[in-house]
C-alpha cells in the first residue's frame, strides 16, 4: 500500500510541501468483548499518520485505560507496552445497595464504608473475580419502606443492570427481598434481622448476613431461667419485624414454662403501652422498637418511674453505643433524664465482631477491621455513629457476595456463559449465584460466615449490661449448643436480681387474743354462774315460790344461757389455734352450742310468756274453763317443739350444706418498709355454698320469735298470777334479749370482714343477754328468800307434815280465789243497798210536796 501510494504521487506530479514519514500501522485486531470504531475510514482503507481509533466494550464491560489510540510515524500505535499483545479490559458488575443514612436504624453511616472497604479489597485481589470489578451504586432509604420503592425502582430501571441487590433495615428488605423474585434477583442484606424474612416461600432469593432476630429469643429465654423469672412482659412497636419476634418468643417462653402477662404494643406514641406496663405490675420487660422509639419508650419509662432496683428492661443489641445521650426533639426528658432511666438494663446482640484475633479470607483481624474503619470515618465518634456495630456484617456481605460470584465462574464458562451475561430474565445465572452463597462458609471478621437453610446467618450471642452509663460485656450464649459463657460481672441496683412480681405474702387476719381473752374470761363467769343458779333452783325447789316459778323451765333458761356462753369460746377459735382442717368442726360447735343454747334459753322464756297470755288475757267465762286444764306438761311441750325445730333445720342444714372454711382476700397493703413485697390479707370464715339462704330461714324464724315474745310480753305486763309468778321478769328478759339479738344480728353481717369489731358484738351480745336473763329471773329469787327466810320455813314445813303436792297447792290457790271473788261479791251487794237506804233517808226529809213528785 505504500508503494502504490508513492507512486500514485508521482504519477500525478502532487507537489509536496515538506516531506513526509510514511508509516505502514497494522491494523489492530479487536479486543475479546469489544470492538474498534475507526473514524471517517474503514478497515480496508489506509490508516494515515496520526490516525486515530475508538475502542468499544460490549455488555457490562469498561476499558480500563485511554479510549483512543493514535498511530505513530514508526508504525507503531501510543500506548501500548511491548509484552501487551491484547488490550487490557475489566467488565465492571453492579450491586445495587440501600443504605439507611437516617431514620428508625441509620446503620448506613458505618456499613457503607465498611462495604466500601471490602469492594475495594476485593478489586485488588487478583484471585477474586480477575476479569471483573465490583462496583457500588448506593442510595439513602431512610430505614422507610415507602423511600425504598421509589428508589427500588431507579435501581431496577435505570442502566446498569445489577447484579445483586443488597439493603439493609428490616422494613426494607422486606420490600426488595419479596420484590426481588420478579427479576430473578439475589438480595443479600447487612442489617435485617427480622424473623419474617426467613420465609423461604416469600423470600426464595433473600440472604443475610446478620442473623434473624428470633436468635435473641433463646438468649433471652436462657437468661430468664438463669434468673428463675417465669413472669415477663413485652412491649413492641408495631412492624412486622418485631411482632414476628415477639411470637417467636411467646411460643419459646411457653415451652419453658415462663407466661408473657402483659403485651404491649404502640405504633408511634408509647405513652399508654407504658403506663399499662405500669398498672399491670410488670417487672421483668421485653422491649423490640427501634432506637429513635427507644427513646421515647424511655422518657415515658422515666415519667412513670419504671427502673430501678425492682424493674429490668431487656433490649436490642444494636443501637448506638451512645443512644439515650443523643438529643432528640421528639422527647421532652433530659440526658440525665435518660441515662437514670436506662442504667442496668440487659441487652442481647448478635455476636457482630469476632472476638478471637485470626486473619479471615481479608487478611484482616477483627481489630484490624475496625482501626481500617474508624480512619475511613475521618474521626467520627463510634457511638454516635449508626450501624456501627452493624459494619463487620456489612463487609462480611461483601466478601460472601464476592466468594459467591467468583465460585459462579467456572461453572457458567463450563455452560457457555459468563456473569456478564446476567440480565433480569436469566434465570440460570441466578441459580448458580444462589447455589453459591447457600454453600458459603469462611472466616469474616464478624466471625464464621455460615448460612442456615433459610439464608439467615448462625452465630453467636453476646450479652451486655449497662453499668454506669457504659456497656459491660457480662456473657455469651451458643444457641446451637446451648452452652452460656457467664463472666458473673453482672450488677445491679439491689441486692440482686429483682422478683419478676410484686412478692405477695398471705397473711392471715386473727383475732385478737387480748380481747379474745377478756370476752372468754366474762363468758366463763357466766358459765360458773349458771351453774349456782342452776344449782339454786334444783336446791329450793321445793319452795312455793319457787314451785310457782315453773322451776324447770328456769332449769332449761339456765342451761341454755350457759350453752350459748359456751359458744364464745369457738366463736373466737381460729387459725391462730387450730389447723384449718380442724376448722370446720369448730364451725358445727359453733352453730349447735348458739341454736340449741337460744331455742332453750329462749324458748322457755317464750312458752312462760306465751302460756300467761293465753290463760289470763280472755274474758272471765274463758279463764275459768282454761284454768283448770293448764298443765306442767304442756310447757314441756312447748319447748320442745321449738327445740325440735332448731334441731330438725341444724341437722338438715349440716346434711345438705355442710359448713366448711372459707378465705375472704382484702386489698393488698404494703408494708411500711421499702420491700418489694404486698400483703395480702386474709380472714377465715365459716361458710356453706348457700350461707345467704339458710341465714335468711334461721333469722327470719328466730326474728318472729323475738318480735312475737315482746308483743306477749307487752300484752301481760299487768297481768298478775300466782301460777307463773315470775313473768314479768320474763317478760323483762325477752325485752333485752330481743333488742340485742335484733340490732347485733345485722351488724355482724355488716362487720363480718372485721373480725375483731365483728367478735366483739356478737360475743358481747351473748354475754350481755345470758347475764340479763340469769341476772332478772334467778337473783329476785335469791334475794327473797335470802331476805325473807321462806326458804327456811319452806324447809320445816316440808318436814314435820311432808312435802306438798303441786295438786293441792293449786286447789288451795283456786279456792281462795274463789273466796276473794264471793267476798268482791258480798261487797258490791252491800255498797248497793247503802246507796238504795241513802236515798230512802233523803226521801223523807225534803217537803211533803217535793217528795210527792219524787
Amino acid at each position: 500500500f505504500c508503494l502504490l501510494f508513492l507512486y500514485l504521487c508521482l504519477f500525478l506530479q502532487t507537489p509536496l510541501e515538506s516531506p513526509v514519514t510514511f508509516s505502514c500501522c497494522a491494523i489492530i485486531r479487536p479486543p475479546r468483548d469489544g470492538g474498534i470504531r475507526y473514524r471517517g475510514l474503514t478497515q480496508e482503507q489506509i490508516l494515515p499518520v496520526d490516525y486515530e481509533i475508538e475502542y468499544i466494550c460490549r455488555g457490562n464491560r469498561v476499558i480500563v485505560g485511554p479510549k483512543v489510540r493514535k498511530c505513530l510515524p514508526n508504525g507503531t500505535w501510543t500506548d501500548i507496552t511491548p509484552h501487551n499483545s491484547i488490550f487490557n479490559m475489566t467488565c465492571h458488575l453492579y450491586i445495587g445497595a440501600l443504605f439507611p443514612m437516617s431514620g428508625g436504624w441509620p446503620g448506613g453511616q458505618a456499613c457503607m464504608p465498611s462495604a466500601q472497604m471490602a469492594l475495594d479489597l476485593v478489586n485488588n485481589r487478583s484471585d477474586i473475580l480477575p476479569d471483573y470489578e465490583l462496583e457500588l451504586i448506593h442510595y439513602d432509604s431512610m430505614c422507610d419502606p415507602g423511600e425504598a420503592t421509589k428508589l427500588l425502582y431507579d435501581l431496577l430501571y435505570t442502566e446498569p443492570i445489577k447484579i445483586v441487590l443488597m439493603p439493609g433495615c428490616s422494613g426494607v428488605s422486606t420490600l426488595v427481598a419479596e420484590a426481588a423474585r420478579m427479576w430473578n434477583l439475589i438480595v443479600l442484606s447487612y442489617g435485617s434481622s427480622s424473623p419474617a424474612l426467613s420465609n423461604r416461600q416469600r423470600f426464595p432469593t433473600f440472604f443475610r448476613t446478620h442473623p434473624s432476630a428470633t436468635l435473641h429469643n433463646p438468649t433471652r429465654v436462657r437468661l430468664f431461667q438463669k434468673w428463675k423469672w417465669t413472669r415477663i412482659a413485652t412491649i413492641q412497636q408495631t412492624t412486622e419485624v418485631f411482632t414476628s419476634t415477639l411470637d417467636d418468643l411467646e411460643q419459646r417462653t411457653k415451652e419453658a414454662g415462663i407466661e408473657i402477662s402483659v403485651r404491649q404494643s404502640f405504633l408511634t406514641d408509647p405513652a399508654v403501652a407504658v403506663k399499662n406496663l405500669k398498672r399491670q405490675d410488670a417487672r421483668i420487660i421485653v422491649g423490640l422498637f427501634y432506637e429513635t422509639e427507644a427513646r421515647k419508650v424511655f422518657c415515658e419509662v422515666f415519667k412513670e418511674k419504671l427502673y430501678g432496683k425492682k424493674y429490668v428492661w431487656f433490649l436490642i443489641g444494636w443501637y448506638a453505643d451512645n443512644w439515650f445521650k443523643i438529643k432528640d426533639p421528639a422527647i421532652n426528658c433530659t440526658v440525665e433524664n435518660m441515662t437514670e432511666a436506662v442504667e442496668g438494663h440487659v441487652t442481647t446482640e448478635i455476636v457482630m465482631l469476632n472476638p478471637e484475633t485470626v486473619r479471615g479470607v481479608s487478611n484482616m483481624t477483627s481489630q484490624e477491621f475496625i482501626s481500617a474503619l474508624m480512619s475511613r470515618l475521618g474521626g467520627m465518634n463510634p457511638e454516635e455513629t449508626g450501624g456501627f456495630q452493624e459494619a463487620p456484617l456489612a463487609y462480611d456481605a461483601v466478601w460472601a457476595l464476592a466468594l459467591a460470584l467468583n465460585k459462579t465462574v467456572a461453572p457458567l464458562k463450563a455452560k457457555g456463559r459468563r456473569l456478564e451475561d446476567f440480565n433480569y430474565n436469566n434465570h440460570d445465572i441466578t441459580a448458580e449465584i444462589y447455589r453459591a452463597l447457600n454453600t458459603s462458609s469462611f472466616e469474616g471478621v464478624s466471625g464464621q460466615v455460615v448460612f442456615d437453610a433459610q439464608g439467615s446467618r448462625m452465630a453467636m450471642t453476646l450479652i451486655e449490661q449497662l453499668q454506669g452509663g457504659s456497656y459491660k460485656k457480662i456473657g455469651y450464649y451458643d444457641s446451637s449448643q446451648k452452652n452460656l459463657s457467664w463472666f458473673g460481672n453482672d450488677v445491679w441496683i439491689g441486692a440482686g436480681p429483682p422478683a419478676d412480681r410484686t412478692v405477695v405474702i398471705e397473711e392471715y387476719r386473727f383475732l385478737s387474743q387480748k380481747l379474745f381473752a377478756a370476752v372468754s374470761v366474762f363468758a366463763g363467769l357466766g358459765i360458773l354462774f349458771g351453774i349456782v343458779c342452776l344449782t339454786f333452783n334444783i336446791y329450793n325447789g321445793n319452795v312455793r315460790y319457787i314451785q310457782n316459778s315453773q322451776p324447770y323451765l328456769n332449769n332449761m333458761t339456765a342451761v341454755g344461757c350457759m350453752m350459748a356462753l359456751a359458744a364464745v369460746f369457738p366463736l373466737g377459735i381460729d387459725g391462730h389455734h387450730v389447723h384449718r382442717s380442724q376448722f370446720p368442726v369448730v364451725c358445727q360447735f359453733r352453730l349447735w352450742l348458739l341454736g340449741l343454747g337460744f331455742s332453750l334459753a329462749y324458748g322457755s322464756m317464750f312458752t312462760k310468756i306465751w302460756w300467761v297470755h293465753t290463760l289470763f288475757t280472755k274474758k272471765d267465762e274463758k279463764k275459768e274453763k282454761k284454768k283448770q286444764h293448764l298443765e306442767p306438761w304442756k310447757l314441756y311441750a312447748t319447748v320442745g317443739v321449738l327445740l325440735a325445730i332448731d334441731f330438725l333445720s341444724l341437722m338438715i342444714w349440716q346434711i345438705v350444706d355442710p359448713l366448711h372454711i372459707t378465705v375472704e382476700k382484702f386489698t393488698k397493703e404494703a408494708p411500711k418498709e421499702d420491700l418489694d413485697v404486698l400483703i395480702q390479707p386474709l380472714l377465715e370464715h365459716c361458710s356453706s355454698e348457700k350461707m345467704n339462704t339458710w341465714l335468711g330461714v334461721v333469722y327470719g324464724y328466730k326474728g318472729l320469735l323475738l318480735l312475737l315474745g315482746i308483743f306477749l310480753a307487752y300484752e301481760t305486763k299487768s297481768v298478775s298470777t300466782e301460777k307463773i309468778n315470775d313473768h314479768r321478769a320474763v317478760g323483762m328478759a325477752i325485752y333485752n334479749v330481743a333488742v340485742l339479738c335484733l340490732i347485733t344480728a345485722p351488724v355482724t353481717m355488716i362487720l363480718s370482714s372485721q373480725q375483731d369489731a365483728s367478735f366483739a358484738f356478737a360475743s358481747l351480745a351473748i354475754v350481755f343477754s345470758a347475764y340479763i336473763t340469769l341476772v332478772v329471773l334467778f337473783v329476785p329469787k335469791m334475794r327473797r328468800l335470802i331476805t325473807r327466810g321462806e326458804w327456811q320455813s319452806e324447809q320445816q314445813d316440808t318436814l314435820k307434815t311432808g312435802s306438798s303436792t303441786n295438786n293441792n297447792d293449786e286447789e288451795k290457790s283456786r279456792q281462795l280465789e274463789r273466796e276473794n271473788r264471793e267476798l268482791q261479791k258480798i261487797i258490791q251487794e252491800v255498797k248497793t243497798l247503802y246507796r238504795h237506804i241513802h236515798i230512802i233517808i233523803i226521801i223523807k226529809h225534803v217537803h211533803p210536796n217535793t217528795r210527792r213528785s219524787l
